[in-house]
């Protein structure tokens, strides 16, 4: 019994002593009142841990008076010192204790624990954006101003890609300035993956930056080159951005962030201009000024433009407010700083109520408003006689298209195609040039590549090296020999065809074909082992050719926005209503010509059709108000201004017309015959290229054109009533029509479609159609020269073949007349 009482005793005295015990320090309470999760304490040797304190009496400590709350402290980002780290022995054991910032938890984005925000500069200007096949590569530049260079930035996107992709084999490069800030497997086919890379500090430089997407891909199981067409990677535009931190990053100190206006998460860059004095007719004139010359600032490729008279519209990515008139105009919209009562005013201001930058012009009058404009635009004009080498499209596809305007040779380096290896099946590459509007050598030209390449003993007699130009087959030279090889500067002829004015895009793909891809063990679709090489050193050599304009010729107009941007004098522009739409539309289509034109077009309002004369002549406008002299001397169907009417919702439900056996009857009788002789059309165009426009000695007259109730939008081109001039006419069944189709045609993917005698465009299909010119008479561009002239009769000899015939088989008898007289005179006569 005693020793039971003892064992007892002693087990009641340690738990009493237990009892006494302070015990460890605990945040769970403060973790579930909604606390910041808890970090590991540091421990000073100087100042132990409060858990670390001696044991307190056995009695439990009483619990202390809550002291008042301290007012809390601004957030500080300096470090703590370790003697501040440790929670003084006054304050109570409740409060969390304080950790030097270097514990802080580094995931937590600095944006967030300073309290600043980001600011998002969307850097893809396509609607859609993807890399296809073995190899691609694309490359543009974005202006980035002073500011953001100065702030930390991410380079973010958002990608997805083929499920055929073999991601142990793919790889994505992002490179900025030619130097690699992210690269990775391309592994993201069940669902996007979003993708941040840090931008080195002092990588982005104020003004422009060479971006670059590079994509290797191989497929998973097949060795076949038509399985190569089955590998894509396509990168969200709207998830795919530069993030800058602060807010000082969405500053513009200065008109020349013009430049750095950017897109939006479609691609797309909008100009919104609030004028109160829109529908003055003295405003017009410096109004389209001024988007011509933002428009050759930013150089984006899909530029619109809105006005609007009374409200400031909504701001956001690849958009800038305009804000244009004078202080007493303005006063209700937005206030403008005293020096514009005095002086001509061109300069960013804030908006008070988003915060966001508002390019302000303003002055006591509109003379001094004009003045104003032309600081901004002044910086983009040259004169019409100027000679430039490049056609500006580095804001989408870098570097420059250089402008070829007589014979030259251009290095793959100069075109931006580096010298690169390949290991797989299909390499493809693509490079940009240009040619003047006065262009004449479709008919008979040939480019030459002289291409500097090289290929392993394993690639196999079959395969073959192809030249597109502007998607067209132009050229193909087959791979014969084996054991591989060397082309150094072997010549491909290229035929000029398909060139046409302004920008042209060349591709050269090699298709290589093994023993290995025959076979296909599993693994080899991988092989990491160069196959095909080319090098930057190959040249592209374009001849002398023929320089003489064309009218009527949108591709002129479209290419380098002939013939306006050569005019010495103000282009006559008639505007049917200042209204918002059709301004709009009027500046939207002046913008893409002077971005092409590579300078803003002169155009002075006229009032009525007689104050034209014999100029060159632009009409914008809905079909109803054109004037139908212009429709008919442009050979446009006066009747449309009635009949052109897209048809409404309400008539999609109209029965459709009975179908009898009677019907087709008709429609086939004949049709044999129409079929064979469609067949042998085609098959003398396909391997003659002799048709039957060819086949005549004189273009056949035009009909009158009648556009499609399908059609929304119309742009056309001839002479003028006295044949010495171009007239333009862009009109559409309605204002809001005008607007939408103006906005349609001048995006990129659509602009370079403007072709012919008349172009048209479908807001229901979003097709582009073109008319082709019958006839059409020269323009001479260039000064009289014997060689240019033997080069405009060879073009036009190898267009009208009968006539070449015919010329031959005259000269052929005057050869046999003029022989036949010399030979009589000769010898003895009895």
């Amino acid at each position: 019994m005693k020793k039971i009482t003892s064992i007892l005793a002693f087990l009641l005295a340690a738990s009493a002593v237990a009892y006494a015990q302070t015990p460890p320090f605990d945040m769970s309470g403060e973790r579930e009142q909604g606390s910041a999760p808890m970090v590991p304490r540091l421990t000073f040797p100087a100042t132990p841990a409060p858990a670390e304190a001696p044991p307190r009496s056995a009695s439990p400590a009483p619990t202390p008076a809550p002291m008042p709350a301290a007012p809390t402290a601004p957030f500080s980002m300096a470090p703590a010192s370790p003697s501040a780290s440790a929670t003084p022995p006054s304050q109570p054991q409740a409060a969390p204790p304080v950790v030097p910032a270097q514990a802080q938890r580094p995931a937590q984005p600095a944006i967030q624990r300073a309290g600043q925000s980001s600011v998002q500069r969307y850097i893809i200007p396509f609607a859609k954006f993807g890399l296809d096949g073995e190899y691609d590569r694309r490359s543009w530049s974005i202006y980035i101003t002073p500011e953001q260079a100065a702030a930390p930035a991410k380079f973010n996107f958002s990608y997805q890609n083929a499920v055929v992709v073999a991601p142990e084999a793919s790889q994505l490069t992002v490179l900025l300035n030619n130097r690699i800030v992210g690269q990775q497997p391309i592994a993201s086919s069940d669902a996007p993956s979003n993708v941040s890379f840090d931008v080195p500090a002092g990588l982005l430089q104020p003004g422009a930056n060479l971006l670059t997407f590079e994509a290797t891909q191989r497929h998973r199981t097949d060795c076949t080159v038509q399985s190569t067409y089955e590998l894509w990677t396509d990168i969200d535009p709207a998830k795919t951005y530069l993030s800058f931190t602060g807010q000082e990053a969405a500053k513009f100190s200065s008109t020349d962030a013009i430049r750095a206006i950017g897109v939006d998460e479609t691609g797309k860059t909008q100009f919104n201009f609030v004028v109160p004095a829109l529908e003055q007719p003295g405003t017009t004139k410096p109004l389209l000024r001024l988007a011509q010359g933002l428009a050759v600032l930013s150089g984006m490729p899909n530029e619109t433009f809105s006005f609007t008279p009374d409200m400031l519209p909504q701001t956001g990515a690849g958009r800038m407010t305009v804000v244009v008139g004078t202080p007493a105009e303005l006063q209700s919209i937005i206030a403008t700083p005293p020096a514009a009562q005095a002086a001509p005013l061109a300069s960013f201001v804030t908006d008070p109520k988003s915060g966001a930058p508002v390019l302000l012009i303003s002055g006591p009058s509109w003379p001094a408003i004009s003045s104003a404009i032309d600081t901004i635009v002044s910086t983009t004009d040259r004169p019409a006689t100027a000679v430039r080498d490049t056609l500006v499209t580095q804001r989408w596809s870098a570097p420059d298209a250089p402008l070829v305007l007589s014979a030259a040779n251009l290095t793959f380096a100069q075109l931006g195609v580096p010298t690169t290896e390949f290991s797989g099946r299909r390499f493809r590459t693509s490079f940009n040039i240009a040619v003047p509007s006065d262009f004449y050598a479709n008919a008979y030209g040939e480019a030459t590549v002289l291409l500097d390449a090289a290929f392993t003993q394993n690639v196999l007699p079959g395969s073959h090296i192809d030249i597109y130009v502007n998607g067209n087959i132009a050229s193909t030279v087959p791979i014969s020999s084996t054991g591989g090889g060397i082309f150094r500067h072997l010549p491909i002829r290229v035929t000029m065809r398909h060139f046409k004015p302004g920008l042209n895009t060349l591709s050269l793909e090699a298709i290589l074909m093994t023993k290995e891809d025959e076979v296909c063990v599993p693994g080899t679709t991988a092989g990491a082992a160069p196959r095909f090489a080319l090098f930057d050193t190959s040249e592209l050599h374009i001849p002398d050719f023929a320089r003489i304009g064309q009218r009527p010729n949108l591709a002129g107009l479209s290419g380098t926005g002939y013939p306006y941007n050569r005019a010495t004098q103000p282009t006559p522009l008639f505007i049917d209503r200042i209204d918002s739409d059709t301004l709009t539309a009027t500046a939207t289509l002046l913008g893409q010509m002077a971005i092409v034109a590579g300078r803003p077009i002169d155009v002075e309002p006229a009032a009525t059709p007689g104050a034209i004369g014999e100029r060159d002549a632009i009409f914008i406008g809905s079909i109803s108000q054109m004037p139908p002299a212009v429709l008919t001397q442009l050979n446009i169907a006066t009747s449309s201004q009635a009949s052109w009417r897209p048809p409404a919702a309400a008539q999609s439900n109209q029965t459709e017309p009975s179908v009898t056996f009677d019907d087709w009857r008709s429609k086939v009788s004949g049709g044999v015959w129409r079929g064979q002789i469609t067949s042998f059309q085609e098959w003398l165009r396909r391997n003659f290229d002799i048709s039957l426009s060819s086949l005549q000695f004189v273009p056949g007259s035009e009909e009158a054109f009648t556009p499609s109730n399908d059609d929304s939008f119309l742009i056309a081109q001839g002479k003028s009533a006295a044949g010495g001039s171009s007239w333009t006419i862009v009109t559409a069944p309605s204002a809001e029509d005008l607007r939408e189709g103006a906005e349609a045609v001048a995006a990129r993917v659509n602009w370079p479609q403007v072709a012919g005698h008349i172009t048209t465009y479908s807001s229901k299909t979003g097709k582009v159609e073109s008319v082709p010119v019958g006839r059409f008479d020269f323009v001479a561009s260039q000064p009289w020269s014997i060689a240019n002239y033997r080069l405009i009769a060879a073009n036009w000899l190898s267009t009208n073949i009968l006539s070449y015939a015919f010329l031959l088989v005259v000269l052929s008898l005057l050869i046999g007349v003029a022989t036949a007289s010399m030979l009589s005179r000769l010898g003895r006569h009895e």
